[in-house]
């Protein structure tokens, strides 16, 4: 029976890592295939590599954390245990995509676990309010980060980044020999090719952090169970997670479905390295880190400071009305283009059109990306409470 439970377990697991994978190749590397940079099965190739890679370095801090130090007695992570949370895992995360919200899968993984550990008595008050801290801290740093890049640094980044594919491939392959050797194509431009490997470079941090934050969510209870050790979880929630980059990734990668790679290309870049880099950060002090929530701050920091490019930060602050945060006004800046001092712009020449965020659709995501977490924290308080679990 307990073998059968494991191989439940194990199934359970490398289905929330296989969401895992379809869910986070898109973000990752929507902007080097939205450029041509590299086509669909390379994408999944790379984030199948980088998220292992970062899974197998920094996340197993995070594993630790949420398997063992979240709860005082981990041996309340049965297999029986294990299974039912990563069920609540599942079940939030899917109420998530059907109201079509990117939820946090870390927040909704610990939210799971805290109500094993309340459940049961068990739960570390101080690593959960460590956790919580970085929560609220994070997002924070993200956005004034990105808006001080989008004030002082992003018309500089534009003309560095901004990349126009020109006709022809990017690289001449010669296969004449036993080894492939690349050489770059005649109509290929210096700008192309350093656009290029800018795109595809961040793509693999964006799955190099997403390997040392998520594959906790997939795996932790298992191994905090004893049922499952450290390096074969690890290994099967990267086989899952690439099956999962390879198949339903496709379709995201193809719609361009999430908020980071609906961004002006360099706009997208900014975004994709400060919540990564943060990510990676807070990893490696075992903190399970939401990259969705780091980067929707770091979407608003990036307007703003572009935004209020006409004016003085003073005045900035007290002014009645505060400037419009567009796609438009990340985009302004056209390549070469020689800005005026900060305060001397004319606030005309950021365009006030196309809003980067609809009022009522931000209410529902920010709603919706606390309630996600709250239903597994909810559901498994419950059901470890009220109902006899065996085992548990």
């Amino acid at each position: 029976m307990a073998e059968i439970l494991l191989v439940v377990g194990v199934l359970v697991a490398m289905f929330v890592a296989y969401n895992i994978g379809g869910s986070t190749t898109g973000p990752a590397f929507g902007p080097a295939v939205g450029a041509d940079a590299i086509s669909k099965t390379a994408a999944a190739g790379l984030m199948g590599v980088f998220f292992f890679l970062g899974a197998w370095t920094i996340g197993r801090n995070v594993v630790t954390k949420l398997g063992s130090e979240l709860v005082v007695d981990s041996g309340v992570f049965t297999l029986e245990s294990s299974i039912v949370v990563l069920f609540f895992i599942g079940v939030a995360l899917l109420m998530g995509n059907i109201f079509g919200v990117p939820a946090s899968t870390s927040m909704t993984a610990v939210g799971a676990i805290a109500g094993l550990g309340l459940a049961g008595g068990v739960l570390d008050l101080a690593v959960m309010g460590e956790i919580v801290t970085w929560w609220v801290v994070s997002p924070i740093i993200g956005f004034w980060v990105s808006l001080i890049i989008g004030r002082y640094f992003y018309a500089r980044l534009n003309r560095l980044v901004a990349m126009e594919r020109s006709t022809g491939p990017l690289l001449d392959v010669d296969r004449s020999g036993l080894v492939p050797i690349p050489s770059v194509h005649k109509t290929t431009n210096r700008r192309e090719l350093g656009g290029t490997i800018t795109v595809v470079a961040i793509g693999c941090l964006m799955a190099f952090s997403s390997g040392t934050s998520n594959i906790a969510n997939a795996v932790a209870p298992l191994v905090g169970s004893g049922e499952l050790k450290m390096d074969p979880a690890i290994v099967l929630g990267g086989i899952a997670v690439t099956i999962g980059a390879f198949t339903i990734a496709r379709r995201t990668l193809e719609t361009m479905g999430s908020d980071i790679t609906e961004l002006p290309l360099t706009a997208a870049i900014v975004v994709a390295a400060v919540s990564s880099t943060l990510v990676v950060f807070l990893s490696a002090l075992g903190i399970p880190a939401s990259f969705v929530i780091i980067a929707t701050m770091s979407i608003v920091g990036l307007g703003w400071g572009r935004a209020t490019r006409p004016m003085t930060v003073p005045e900035a602050v007290s002014a009645d009305e505060a400037p419009p945060v567009t796609v438009n006004a990340l985009a302004a800046d056209e390549a070469g283009e020689e800005l005026p001092p900060i305060g001397e712009e004319d606030p005309e020449d950021i365009p006030a059109a196309g809003d980067l965020f609809n009022p009522a659709t931000t209410a529902r995501v920010v709603f919706m990306q606390n309630v996600v977490p709250a239903i597994a924290t909810v559901g498994a308080y419950l059901t470890f409470r009220f109902v006899p679990i065996p085992g548990v």
